[in-house]
């Protein structure tokens, strides 16, 4: 497995959500979501699971943490919401239907949950296991070692750390309803520092 394996759909909207993602957010929470990306397609080929929409897992990828930036944040609803309902507009104006369009939202929404069922919602199970992994080291035994350090040698973790426990405390504190609170309260900012990814480097 290696990254060369994957490469990013080369769609308006795929492209457009890379766009987004490297305009407003900054390097360490983007690589997060490339690298998302990439384990979710790791994981897919572990797993077995062939059959599922690799366009929409992409730009779901790219766009699951973009509600927590200052431009996209709303301050009623969760960032995941948030996030989805920027992926909902990109797709929008790239042409998808709005069944795939709330797919998206759905997938981005999931990501967040403390497991999704494959049977249920592929895309969702995969970006809830690859940002499982990125954030707290979750199932880091799954994917081959040697495709783990490639490509945290091409999307280095840098401050995400850091930054993403700031961005979820922050999350928390001012949406106490949210699952920014759920995260914090289940010991996200110990797991994100304890991730084995972080010796990887």
């Amino acid at each position: 497995m290696r990254i060369a394996d994957f490469a990013p759909p080369d769609t308006a909207a795929a492209r457009a959500a890379r766009s987004i993602a490297v305009e407003y957010q900054s390097k360490a929470i983007t690589d997060h979501a490339i690298r998302s990306w990439l384990w979710a397609e790791g994981f897919a080929v572990v797993e077995g699971l062939r059959e599922f929409d690799h366009e929409l897992l992409y730009v779901a990828a790219l766009l699951h943490d973009i509600g927590t930036v200052t431009e996209y944040d709303n301050h009623t609803i969760s960032y995941e919401h948030a996030g989805g309902h920027v992926a909902v507009a990109l797709t929008a104006g790239a042409g998808w239907d709005a069944d795939r369009r709330q797919r998206v939202l759905d997938v981005i929404v999931r990501h967040n949950w403390p497991s999704v069922d494959p049977e249920f919602d592929v895309e969702g199970h995969l970006l809830e296991t690859a940002t499982a992994l990125d954030i707290s080291g979750a199932h880091a035994d799954a994917l081959p070692p040697e495709f783990l350090l490639e490509v945290l040698e091409e999307y280095p973790r840098g401050r995400l750390a850091d930054e993403f426990s700031a961005c979820v405390t922050d999350q928390a504190e001012r949406k106490p309803t949210t699952s920014a609170r759920r995260l914090v309260d289940g010991g996200v900012v110990r797991k994100l520092r304890e991730n084995p990814l972080e010796r990887l480097r």
